[in-house]
């Protein structure tokens, strides 16, 4: 268990201390959190369509802007990473370098005896541009939602950010009184009062820290979620959830075993590109079962419909 909580912290800081807590977070932990033994399933463990599109929009990118590296952020596993390598041509395989970026000690292990001496490791992603000298083709799969979020409430006059207070026997929550609200296209869809929204500002800020050091490249997002526009339709209580030996978990059940289960919430697409606005040219968000559909076997047709719950963006640097 992680140590209680000091009396009130705003809900982003308590999920950064519950995912990425360096000792007793989620992810610092040698757990076996992905799989069927796992608290979640993650495409590559369900079919190889999503390598097999990664790899072809991959091979285009390397192509078009003769880059020679390619870096997947936050690869798991590093199953992912290992069927996209395999599925490139074998002669863009031959003289592309395959870059890994990942800031938890326990998954790089396991990454690293999947893919050995065939990959470059790094820590942060400032690293992996800095050997790439900033040319580099990007991808990631379900990333973004391990961002802790900050979460608001809609009240009779303003949202109001969302804040824990762990003085008592067990975590309660409390809104914080106005203050000014972080960018987000969110902001600008009307809502009734007392709906909840999440946003991944955390993401922003880690996308502002090493934007400068990317000097050319594409990069590809995949994620569940939707458009601002689409994200809460009928979810008045917001997207936030716990996972739990695949055990969906809401309300009070995400203050439960903190540090020991996942926690996370639906991805605004919107923002995604309007954060990124001024860098990068950015296609409109697709279905993930669109972008999959050319490489979808007789056998993978029941991942489509799983697949329509996540999309996908595509940017160019």
């Amino acid at each position: 268990m992680m140590q209680e909580l000091v009396n009130v912290e705003t809900f982003e800081r308590f999920m950064q201390r519950c995912l990425h807590d360096p000792t007793r977070g989620y992810y610092a932990r040698n757990i076996k959190s992905i799989g069927t033994r796992g608290d979640f399933t993650t495409a590559p463990q369900l079919s190889e369509a999503p390598a097999a599109a990664i790899a072809r929009w991959a091979e285009s990118a390397l192509k078009k802007h003769k880059c020679r590296d390619l870096i997947e952020v936050g690869p798991g596993l590093g199953t992912l990473a290992s069927q996209v390598f395999q599925k490139l041509p074998l002669l863009t395989r031959l003289r592309t370098n395959l870059h890994l970026v990942e800031s938890s000690p326990a998954l790089a292990a396991q990454q690293k005896e999947t893919l050995g001496k065939k990959a470059f490791y790094h820590t942060s992603l400032q690293t992996a541009l800095a050997a790439c000298s900033g040319n580099a083709i990007i991808y990631s799969n379900e990333l973004v939602d391990a961002f802790p979020v900050r979460l608001y409430e809609k009240s009779l006059t303003d949202w109001q950010e969302i804040a824990v207070d762990s003085s008592g026997t067990h975590p309660r929550e409390i809104l914080l009184p106005p203050a000014e609200l972080p960018p987000s296209s969110i902001f600008k869809i009307d809502h009734l009062i007392g709906q909840r929204i999440e946003i991944h500002d955390s993401y922003r800020l880690w996308l502002k820290s090493w934007m400068p050091l990317w000097q050319k490249g594409a990069m590809l997002t995949i994620d569940y979620g939707d458009t601002a526009d689409k994200l809460y339709h009928r979810q008045p209580k917001g997207s936030l959830r716990a996972y739990f030996l695949h055990q969906r978990r809401v309300g009070n059940e995400i203050y439960s075993n903190p540090g020991m289960q996942d926690i996370t919430a639906d991805v605004n697409f919107s923002d995604l590109a309007h954060w990124t606005e001024s860098d990068l040219q950015s296609d409109e968000a697709i279905d993930f079962s669109d972008f999959i559909r050319p490489h979808i076997h007789s056998g993978d047709t029941h991942f489509i419909e799983a697949a329509a719950h996540f999309r996908v963006l595509r940017q160019v640097r």
